[in-house]
């Protein structure tokens, strides 16, 4: 595992159903409650030769715990029968530095050894420390503050200035480094805002953006194994928290699929090609969230939305990818924009081409028709999509009907790629192509509205789509069970 710069070390993962727990190795107490565990006062007083004869290491600028690792013959007996090694409770070390004669301290003694000490184990002895061990220099971090304590007159970190405590024995051990839990959590295997996919390695950020760090893995198969895994418990736990979200939603806004992608920046720069955004397909919506909506309120606080049938989804084939970025779909939106979007894996893609496919199918059910003001030789028309009927072209003013015609008998159209549209229509009596062309003020939209209306009814007729919709939940909504990224966790590996 590596964070930023750091340097990489072991850890080890272990996947539960709605948590992932990072480890390390450390060395612990394992038998033998050490009496000095508990947080003490002391007093110390500023001997005539040799100040307080405390020298103290560590320190926040250090990034671990401040602790005193010598002290002078003189101020033992106020530490009596204690281990030197004391971490020290809200120390200001300016304020110890000008302090007057005496100082009154809140110390408690390490009942788990921090793994920057790095004790190794030995038969012999319990406790050696870093600095007598193999040469091995310790990377306990000065903090700069010896107070007057003289060099000849100190005692060090020694196995003797360890505590004797009948049957006191250190082990090393796998303990938790970090809890990340999984609802809403998002995976990313590239570099922040690039599309430059890390070797064998991802990270796992959590809604509240605790992070994992880099995961790196020896080998290809287990970096997916453990992707898919984690992946698949996120993709469950989603699935059970919309549907107990749905519980306070009516029928017709239901939440179809919630997940986060990563958006291409329409202006991107070097650094930034990419941001993460959370994707949501409730009732006639499509919603673009920075953050995952929990409260009603979120839901009107959205970066984006867009009405699904006036939208075009389209997943991107290897020869339409616009960078190095796998698994992305576009949606250009009813004002003709392209929106690229990238997932993770290739099951998040199938999840949510699913769900959309499925969003659109319920609103166009649901509507079962749609109307655009339109213009026709100068005229203000009105044409209406019908599930049931097909085209309805209208006059606006008297609402007299001009022409009828079904979805079948559409053979072809084109447009303008600015307002207007040419329909190719097949008269059922004499087989002739009669054209229609028809000018709109939002184009897209109308011809996304169409593209939806036809796959409605082409969905209709499949019957593996007519299988689900028949498995649909009790409050509507078809079931996505049958998509998950893996099924079966691998076995726990090692990570390096």
């Amino acid at each position: 595992m590596q964070e930023g710069n750091e340097e990489p070390f072991n850890i080890r993962l272990h996947l539960a159903k709605d948590i992932l727990t990072i480890q390390e190795q450390d060395v612990i107490c394992v038998s033998g409650e050490p009496f000095y565990s508990s947080e003490r006062t002391v007093t110390i007083r500023r001997q005539t030769i040799g100040g307080f004869g405390l020298s103290i290491k560590g320190g926040a600028e250090h990034k671990i715990p401040v602790v005193i690792s010598k002290i002078s013959k003189e101020q033992k007996a106020e530490l009596s029968g204690q281990c030197p090694l004391l971490h020290l409770r809200g120390i200001d070390v300016q304020v110890l530095r000008n302090a007057g004669e005496e100082v009154t301290l809140t110390v408690s003694f390490l009942k788990k050894t921090p793994a920057f000490l790095k004790l190794p184990l030995c038969e012999d002895c319990t406790c050696i420390p870093s600095d007598q061990s193999s040469g091995t220099s310790s990377p306990l971090c000065d903090s700069g503050l010896h107070l007057n304590y003289h060099p000849n007159n100190t005692d060090t970190l020694s196995c003797s200035s360890w505590p004797t405590s009948p049957g006191l024995r250190w082990e090393k051990r796998w303990v938790d480094l970090r809890l990340i839990p999984l609802l809403h959590c998002r995976l990313s295997q590239y570099t922040p805002g690039s599309d430059v996919c890390r070797k064998n390695a991802f990270q796992v950020i959590a809604v509240d953006g605790v992070c994992s760090g880099v995961i790196q893995f020896p080998i290809a198969e287990d970096c997916l194994d453990w992707l898919q895994a984690i992946a698949g418990n996120i993709s469950n736990l989603t699935k059970h928290n919309v549907k107990k979200i749905n519980r306070n939603f009516p029928v017709n806004q239901q939440i179809i699929y919630m997940g986060w992608v990563d958006e291409k920046e329409q202006d991107s720069v070097q650094d930034r090609m990419y941001s993460p955004k959370f994707l949501a397909l409730r009732g006639s919506s499509l919603f673009k969230f920075t953050a995952p909506p929990v409260t009603t309120w979120d839901w009107t606080r959205a970066e984006k939305s867009f009405t699904v049938y006036e939208i075009m989804c389209k997943i991107l084939k290897d020869n339409d990818l616009v960078d190095k970025r796998r698994h992305c779909f576009s949606v250009q939106t009813e004002t003709g924009e392209d929106l690229f979007f990238s997932v993770e894996l290739e099951c998040e893609l199938l999840t949510w081409e699913k769900a959309f496919q499925m969003a659109t199918f319920l609103e166009v059910e649901r509507i079962q028709c749609k109307t655009y003001a339109c213009i026709m030789e100068s005229h203000l028309m009105g044409l209406t999509i019908d599930f049931s009927m097909g085209f309805v072209c209208f006059d606006a003013a008297s609402k007299a009907v001009l022409w009828r015609y079904k979805f079948s008998q559409l053979k072809g159209s084109s447009d303008d790629g600015k307002s207007k549209i040419k329909f190719l229509f097949q008269n059922q009596d004499s087989k002739s192509i009669e054209a229609k062309e028809l000018e709109f003020s939002n184009l897209f939209a109308v011809l996304h509205c169409i593209h939806a209306f036809f796959a409605a009814k082409v969905a209709c007729l499949d019957p593996m789509f007519v299988e689900s919709q028949a498995n649909a939940t009790t409050a509507g909504i078809p079931s996505l069970a049958g998509i998950s990224c893996n099924s079966q966790p691998p076995k726990l590996k090692y990570t390096t």
